[in-house]
Formats: structure tokens, C-alpha cells, sequence
């Protein structure tokens, strides 16, 4: 059967001063204007930089996104969430264990041999082997325990039991040459392993700069507007918005919510906006037996950890205003949320609401639990990575001091944070997880207990375990009936909640601000990718 598990995976789915600084230097000092530079080129700017550009080292948004130029996966996606062909012309289950993948024929790589099952089996035994993966691909092939290669185009994979969600799996997976199954995340970021399939051949990389991109003029899909693109990285929201307005860029992703007015009364200015699968929320400590950056109210060295109790952390919640976050701080570009699905996506829950602010439930609870004078805190979060974010910890530091958690902010550069992360060197950090339209990922990743070889926990290094948690989902991974898979997966994510396995905040939204008669497909995934820039008709 073709795969079911298609089924509903959406189902409906500061800075003024930056425009300003626009205005007054016109384009940036020795660049050329991007609306001179050609007809047939394209400078866009993201917000955020990628940590590498090897699409097996870090299951990264910006990792990703730069990936999808160069790669292509056996299953792909739209931009609204759905699985279409992408590799793989077709899929279907035989039985309750095998999967049957048919591959697209005539695909060759950049180096110039032919696409075949040997390619996908060499990415299958390189993911695994990644070293020092901050966030292993892993996650998305651990159902896989064996496979065999019919012929160059059909390949079989067996899985140790039910498993409907293969095909979804396998849109995350970035598909190598067989000839790079043993190269290191360095072979990639130097450029020598970048041999894919996808619409573009890398040109250059500068890391925490830019990419240069040519056309890759052999594709198999549809080709792209571009010959050349400049894919650049300006984490700075005044600089990214002065770049735009200053002819420097055609496209920005992340428009700053401050901004967005100034920009709609901008004459040649478009917009692309979607409802976004991205949750930000808090990851709270619960490995460490004393959490490193939590004292007493005094600074006195506390004997176990508080955020192991359920009423601390239920405090922490309760003491935190979502909808002042997305009214002041967000401009109203985004929801609050006590979930990690946006509303209408598979496995939203309608009852699990945004919990209430409530600064004296919050205190109350603290002293049910023994702190009625609160605790000190250090909130980590970055300051590169997702909208305001660095005002969001601020604000959030700012909500924890009245319920007498005297809380110090700590924004750093997200590549910074992510080592902090992996390492678990933290005791409440800011991060973000964008759903890839159904909550298996979400709850694999984030909510179940750090199992490497189950694939479970594989971002969760918090330290947060349940048990309860941990069933559901691995019931809900071999139920094959997708009403019944989803409503398992709700229950899982209701019992993570109620126990307050991570603080969720709000869903943002995805904006993006365009230049010279440019169109975007708006991407609810939230990419910034150059295939979906088109230029006026």
C-alpha cells in the first residue's frame, strides 16, 4: 500500500534602528547592490548560521536548510508538511516488517555516477558513525535493522516490528554518494565531500559568513530561477533589515516583529508569512543530583537539585506570562502554547492549553516544596538563533524574579549554546524544536529518556525520564492505524506536560521580507531555501 502515514500531517494548519542605519549608509560599504548583480543571481540572508555543513553531523534547522541545495532525501516534503516523492519515486509496506522503497531512476550525483540503492545503504552506515554529533541523525534510521538491495532502484528495509513511520523518518535523512560514506564532518565543511543530487553545487563556504552556490544544471527536478546564489548569514536583525532595505539582499528570513510595520510601509517591500512548526521552550535540569548554575536565595550551596520536583518546575511554568511574551516581545508573531504541536497538526491536542500566569500559585508551590524564599538561577538561551530570543530570556528572568527565583540571563551565540547543551552545562536554557508535521519526533527526541541505541532522548540530555512517556511512545511507534497512533501519541505528550518534562512557550510564526518583484512559498518548516524564490512573472 502506498504509505497511509501521510495522512493529516498538517491537517490546517530591535529594531527600527537597523532600517534606520539602512537609510542613512545606503548599501553596505563595498557591496553591490543584489538588484544590479543579474538577472539570473540571488543574495538572500538567514538569521541563523549552520554549524557545519556535513547533513549527517547535527539534526539542526540551519544545518538543514543549507543542506537541501545540495542533497536530496528519499522522501520529501512541501511546503506545508506533506511527504511527496523525492528520491524514492514510491513506498509501500509488504509487510508488517518490511518496508519497499522504488528508487527514481536517471539521478546522478554531482561527481557524475548514477543515483543507486548503494548510495542509500552508505548513508545508512555513515549516520551512526558521525563523531562528536551534537545531535545524531540517528534518531530517524535506529528503526532500521537490516535491508536488502533488490536491484539498483528497489531496496528493502526491515524493521523489528510494526513501524508506520519509516517514510516520515526518512524525509529527515540526507542522502550521500557512496563514494563519501567515510568522510569526516571536515571533508564536508572543506567543500571535498559536498557531491549530492540536489538543485545546486556548492561554489564556496565561509563559515558564520556565507555560501556560494552555482545551478546545478544536471538536476532531476525542476531547476531552479538562479544561476549563482549567495546564501548569507547575518544573525543581526538591525543588519539583516539594513542589508534588505539597502539593496544589499532581495530576501530576509526571520523579520524582526519591531521592524515589521516600518517594512509593510516600505514601497517595494513583499511579505511571505505561515503559521511556523517551531515550539521554543525551556529545558529544565534533572541529571545532575545539585544542578551547576541553581543555589539557595543567598548563593548557599544547595544539597540536591529542586527542579527534580514537580512543584518547582510547575512553578517555574506558572510563573511565566506567554501571552505578555507574544504580545510585547513577539509584536503578535506567534502563540502560546502548553504543547509542542501547533494547533490542526497531527497530533495537537486541543485540551492541553497554555498553563495560566499565576505568580501566586507559583510561589506557593515553591514553598510546598521547600523554597519559600525561592532559589537563584542562571537562564541561558542564545541571541542569534529565533525571534528575540535574547529578550525572551530577559523577560522570562525578569517574570521569575517576582515569584522570588532570583534569576540571572546569561544570551550567547547559538553555536556556543549547542555545546553547552550537548554537555548538559546548564540548569534552564532556551532552545527550540520544529516538528516535522506529526509528533514522533517531538516526543522522541525531547521527551522520552536519553536511550542512544533506541534512538530515544537523542536532544534530551536534561536529564528528564518517565517512564510512562517512554511506553506510549514506543506504542505509538508500532501502531499502524493512524487515528489510534495519534491519539497514543497525545496521551504521551499530555502525561510529559502534566509533568512538566519541559516549560513549552509559543509557536512562532514564519515571516519573510522580499525585495524586487521576488515571490516566496512560505515554508511552515520554517527553511530559508532558494528553490522556493522565484522571480516575478
Amino acid at each position: 500500500m502506498q504509505s497511509t502515514a501521510n495522512r493529516a500531517l498538517l491537517r490546517r494548519r530591535t529594531l527600527l534602528a537597523g532600517s534606520a542605519l539602512a537609510m542613512a549608509l545606503g548599501p553596505l560599504a563595498g557591496a553591490t547592490p543584489a538588484t544590479a548583480q543579474g538577472a539570473d543571481t540571488l543574495s538572500l540572508a538567514v538569521a541563523a548560521p549552520p554549524s557545519s555543513l556535513d547533513p549527517h553531523y547535527h539534526t539542526l534547522s540551519p544545518n538543514n536548510m543549507v543542506a537541501e541545495h545540495f542533497f536530496d532525501k528519499l522522501v520529501s516534503r512541501n511546503a506545508k508538511a506533506q511527504l511527496e516523492p523525492g528520491l524514492a519515486e514510491s513506498w509501500s509496506m509488504l509487510d508488517d516488517t518490511t518496508w519497499e522503497f522504488k528508487l527514481r531512476k536517471g539521478v546522478k550525483f554531482s561527481d557524475g555516477h548514477e543515483f543507486t540503492a548503494d548510495d542509500v545503504v552508505a548513508t545508512l552506515k555513515r549516520i551512526p558513525a558521525v563523531v562528536n554529533s551534537p545531535g545524531s541523525f540517528s534518531i530517524y534510521t535506529r528503526a532500521i535493522i537490516g535491508h536488502e538491495v533488490v536491484d539498483p532502484h528497489t531496496i528493502r528495509f526491515k524493521t523489528a516490528s510494526v513501524y508506520p513511520l519509516l517514510p516520515q523518518d526518512l524525509n529527515n535523512v540526507f542522502i550521500i554518494s557512496k563514494t563519501m560514506e567515510t568522510a569526516g564532518t571536515g571533508d564536508f565543511n572543506n567543500g571535498r565531500a559536498i557531491v549530492g543530487t540536489g538543485p545546486f553545487r556548492l561554489q564556496s563556504f565561509t563559515p558564520d559568513d556565507r555560501v556560494v552556490m552555482t545551478r546545478n544544471d544536471e538536476y532531476w527536478g525542476e531547476k531552479p530561477d538562479w544561476r549563482q546564489v549567495t546564501y548569507r548569514f547575518i544573525s543581526n536583525d538591525g543588519v539583516r533589515v539594513a542589508a534588505l532595505l539597502s539593496g544589499d539582499v532581495q530576501l530576509i528570513d526571520v523579520v524582526p516583529p519591531a521592524d515589521t510595520p516600518r517594512l509593510r510601509g516600505t514601497q517595494g517591500i513583499a511579505f511571505a508569512e505561515i503559521p511556523s512548526l517551531r515550539a521554543i521552550y525551556l529545558k529544565i535540569d534533572t541529571a545532575h543530583d545539585v544542578s551547576p548554575y541553581l543555589t539557595g536565595p543567598n548563593g548557599e550551596k544547595l544539597d540536591r537539585n529542586p527542579l527534580r520536583d514537580l512543584r518547582v518546575r510547575q512553578a517555574l511554568s506558572l510563573g511565566i506570562n506567554r501571552q505578555a511574551i507574544v504580545d510585547r516581545i513577539m509584536q503578535g508573531a506567534g502563540t502560546p502554547t502548553g504543547q509542542m504541536m501547533p494547533p490542526g497538526a497531527n497530533g495537537w491536542a486541543e485540551d492541553i492549553k497554555a498553563p495560566p500566569y499565576d505568580p501566586n500559585r507559583a510561589k506557593a508551590l515553591l514553598a510546598e516544596a521547600g523554597f519559600p524564599n525561592g532559589f537563584s538561577i542562571t537562564l541561558i538561551g542564545p541571541n542569534n538563533r529565533y525571534v528575540n530570543d535574547a529578550q525572551i530570556i530577559q523577560a522570562i528572568g525578569q517574570m521569575w524574579q517576582r515569584i522570588g527565583v532570583k534569576t540571572t540571563v546569561d544570551a550567547m551565540p547559538f553555536s556556543v549554546l549547542a555545546q553547552r547543551q550537548a554537555k548538559n552545562d546548564m540548569s534552564a536554557m532556551l532552545i527550540g524544536w520544529a516538528t516535522s508535521g506529526e509528533p514522533s519526533s517531538a516526543l522522541r527526541g525531547n521527551l522520552t529518556t536519553r536511550i542512544p541505541e533506541k534512538g530515544f532522548g537523542t536532544v534530551n540530555f536534561s536529564g528528564y525520564s518517565n517512564k510512562e512517556v517512554d511506553r506510549l511512545v514506543e506504542e505509538g511507534l508500532r501502531t499502524a492505524d493512524d487515528e489510534k497512533r495519534e491519539e497514543i501519541f497525545k496521551q504521551a505528550m499530555r502525561v510529559a506536560m502534566e509533568d512538566v518534562g519541559l516549560i513549552t512557550l509559543h509557536m512562532q510564526k514564519n515571516i519573510w521580507a522580499m525585495r524586487g518583484g521576488l515571490s516566496y512559498e512560505a515554508r511552515a518548516d520554517e527553511y530559508t531555501v532558494a528553490m522556493n524564490v522565484r522571480k516575478a512573472r
